[in-house]
This record gives C-alpha cells, structure tokens and sequence, in this order.
C-alpha cells in the first residue's frame, strides 16, 4: 500500500538576509512514511522543527532539499497543489485565524463552496462535518461566541468539508484550557478511529501524544526518535537529553528505579496502569 505521507531525506532552511549568517536548517534530513490510517504524534522542544515538519506536509513550505509526497503527488509540484491540499488537510494553533465567517455554517461551508459543489453536496458535507465534531447543534451560531476548544473543532470541521485523507494538526491545543484540549483530543480519537482518517499532531503535550499509535520526536530538525509511545517514553533518558520531560507516569516510575532500585516498566503510561505496576511492586 502507498503511504498517505512520505518525506525523502527532506530537509529546509528558513530564508536569510544578506547581513545576516546563513541558520542551521530547520528540518535537516528527515525520511519517513506515514501509512493511511495511522494517528502520529510528534513531538520536540521549542525550535526543533516540529512545525516546520507540519509545513511541509500540506506544501505551505517546499523542501529546500529532497521530496515531499503526499499519496504519490510531489509537493513541489504546482500543479497538484489543490489536490495536495484536499488530501491532507492543515489545522493551525489559533483558531481564529482560520475561521472567516460570521455563522459557523458559512464558515464551514467556506471551502467546498470555493471547491464549486453543488449546494446540495455543500449542505451534506456541512451537516456530517459539524456532526463529525460534536457540533451540530452550533450550526447557526456565531463563532466568537464560542469557547475556545468549539472554535478549534469549528476549525477542524472545516478541513473535514474538503473531505481530506489525512488532516495535519499543528499544536491545535496549545492555546486552550484543560476542558478545550480534551474536547479537541476526543475529537481527533474519533476521527482516527471510527473514520481511519490518518491523523498528524504536532504537540507538546505527553498526555495528547500517549493516546496516538506512533510517536515521532524532532531534536534541532532531526528525526531523533520514531515509535510505538509506550517504547518511546520509556526511554526517559533520551526525552530528557532533548529537552523533553518524560510523562509524569513515567517519571514517577523511573525515580522509584533510581532510588530504591527498582526494575519497573517504565512502559505504564496510563494512572491505572502505572498504579497497578507500582501496588504490585510494594505487595512485594
């Protein structure tokens, strides 16, 4: 099967003036696929290319060095920009800057009606989008009257109207409360699981990216880190030398091994399962 996502030693540097020294780059020769369906997280400190990554996906950047394919289609490609656009679709950090309308129906209707659809296939896509998300009822509502995590799953409906294959998230929690950023991850769980939409979450967050099924981890543009997040956080000592904290499970489990010698799996992300390893260890 064709990845949805795939990226060939990719790499990019932001542009520079004359006065000033060319930056190191961005991204700096990343290869991966992303197979359709799956739900990745990635993860990095602030400056490791993480968002730059999300860019590239939906060819808002083009690669300074290698491809970008998004199923089959080069994003260097200018031809298939539209269709690479429908296909993986981009939700930005500030919901308001992506959503243009006054009625959240308009809002959502924005992009099929730019499509050209009929408006009976407009309607239909409208009412599954905001359903998909949890926000029918809203449909005639104004959107800044709207908490913050209704505006971002307005936000997310409309990508989901173009009908897209993957949807590229770029920290899409990062500006919510605790209520908002759960409305939004059980969002993107049901999307990934009772749809298959490959999902993408750029995020800083351990608890948003235990829930995904791979998690990547960015480290001054390079690839560091690549799978299932149980392996991944368990490498506490390689999360904290790129400046990461491991998940507060994992961290609590990691220093009963360093102070009372233990040999607990740091592999128990969850509260439940993080208190049955440490109950068991204290039974005795």
């Amino acid at each position: 099967m064709r990845p949805i996502i795939e990226l060939q030693n990719v790499s990019y540097t932001y542009p520079h003036g004359e006065d000033r020294q060319p930056a190191p780059p961005a991204v700096d020769g990343v290869s991966l696929r992303i197979e359709p369906g799956e739900f990745v997280a990635v993860l990095g400190h602030n400056g490791s290319g993480k968002s730059t990554l999300a860019k590239l996906l939906n060819a808002i950047l083009l690669p300074t060095a290698g491809d970008v394919l998004v199923d089959g289609m080069n994003t260097r490609d200018e031809k298939s920009l539209f269709d690479i656009r429908k296909t993986a679709g981009m939700v930005f950090q500030n919901p308001d800057n992506q959503i243009v309308a006054t009625v959240v129906e308009e809002d959502v209707a924005f992009a099929p009606e730019n499509m050209g659809l009929p408006s009976a296939e407009i309607r239909r896509r409208v009412d599954e989008s905001l359903d998909a998300v949890g926000m029918g009822e809203f449909k005639r509502h104004a959107p800044h009257l709207l908490s913050g995590g209704q505006k971002q799953r307005i936000a997310i409906a409309g990508v989901l109207a173009m009908q897209p294959r993957a949807i590229v998230m770029d920290e899409p929690t990062a500006m919510l409360d605790p209520l908002g950023r759960a409305e939004v991850m059980r969002t993107i769980l049901r999307l990934n699981r009772e749809t298959g939409m490959t999902v993408v979450l750029i995020t800083h967050h351990m608890d948003e990216a235990a829930q995904a099924g791979r998690v990547l981890v960015m480290d001054h543009g390079r690839l560091l880190l690549d799978g299932p997040p149980d392996e991944i956080f368990a490498r506490a000592d390689a999360l904290r030398g790129c400046s990461l904290a491991p998940p507060q499970t994992v961290a609590l489990l990691d220093a009963l091994n360093r102070a009372d010698g233990a040999a607990l799996p740091l592999t128990a992300l969850s509260v439940e399962r993080c208190a049955d390893v440490i109950f068991e260890y204290l039974k005795g």
